[in-house]
């Protein structure tokens, strides 16, 4: 398996897992619902509507941003010598996850969606969160399956 497929379905997945895990359980709102919000980036406000149609659509669009970042990651591997001298080193992969998850949650909250949304990005709890969040669920995934340690590693 290709280490960009492997990023953005490993990545997709635990960031889904995770999200709506956090949506259910501390947000108190639906999986369908967070699927619906994330079309609606896209979409417009009527996909919070959109039934099972536009959640799906969300889910499409959320492993296309995971697909997305990963190739961003495996670009940027492949390009820099001090990305790669730091995944060789121990704890390497952490180092740069803990860097990569921060700076995709700020360019997609304060560029990206509102560009697309016409609104201004909300810094809150949930947007702390989330900065967090993006280190273990999102960069820590494609950081591991791209440069991680391994036999698929030498090949950057």
């Amino acid at each position: 398996m290709s280490r960009l497929l492997r990023a953005g379905l490993l990545t997709g997945v635990i960031d889904g897992l995770f999200s709506s895990i956090l949506v259910v359980v501390f947000y108190h709102s639906t999986v369908t619902r967070l699927w619906q919000g994330v079309a609606s980036v896209l979409l417009g406000k009527e996909a919070l509507d959109g039934g099972t149609t536009t959640a799906l659509i969300g889910v499409l669009m959320h492993f296309g941003v995971a697909f997305g970042w990963s190739a961003v990651f495996l670009f940027l591997a492949m390009r820099s010598s001090w990305v790669r001298g730091q995944l060789a080193t121990p704890n390497g992969v952490i180092k740069i996850a803990a860097l990569y998850g921060p700076f995709i949650w700020i360019v997609m909250s304060v560029a990206v969606i509102p560009l697309l949304t016409h609104r201004p990005p909300t810094f809150n709890l949930r947007w702390l969160v989330q900065l967090i969040g993006h280190i273990p669920f999102v960069a820590l995934p494609i950081v591991w399956s791209i440069g991680g340690r391994g036999p698929h590693a030498s090949a950057l």
